[in-house]
């Protein structure tokens, strides 16, 4: 049962591994796009930007509700990628010791 549980909790913790690398590349093409870089006519490019909105969107868009863009850069990403780190690195242990607790 305590090797399931910290299995449980390594992969959300991938997860969230996960989740802040699609948001920094959600961002990066973000950039590439809008200094026409790249362009989103390519199927390809335009795949890529719709899967990582579609995966980043629904974390985003409550940072985004309460935080206004300053100017044009929107920062909801960085604050969003401070709480997931903020969550893997005191909330998840926390969470498994406790589960642990209970457990032995």
């Amino acid at each position: 049962m305590i090797a399931l549980i910290g299995f449980v909790f390594f992969i959300l913790d991938s997860l969230l591994s996960l989740l802040v690398f699609a948001m920094i590349a959600s961002a990066i093409l973000s950039w590439l796009v809008a200094f026409d870089v790249i362009n989103l006519r390519n199927q390809f490019v335009y795949g890529i930007a719709k899967f990582l909105d579609a995966v980043t969107r629904p974390v985003l868009a409550p940072f985004q509700k309460i935080i206004p863009p300053l100017g044009n850069v929107d920062v909801s990403p960085i604050i969003a990628i401070l709480v997931i780190s903020g969550v893997q690195r005191y909330l998840l242990p926390a969470a498994q010791g406790a589960l642990l607790n209970l457990v032995v």
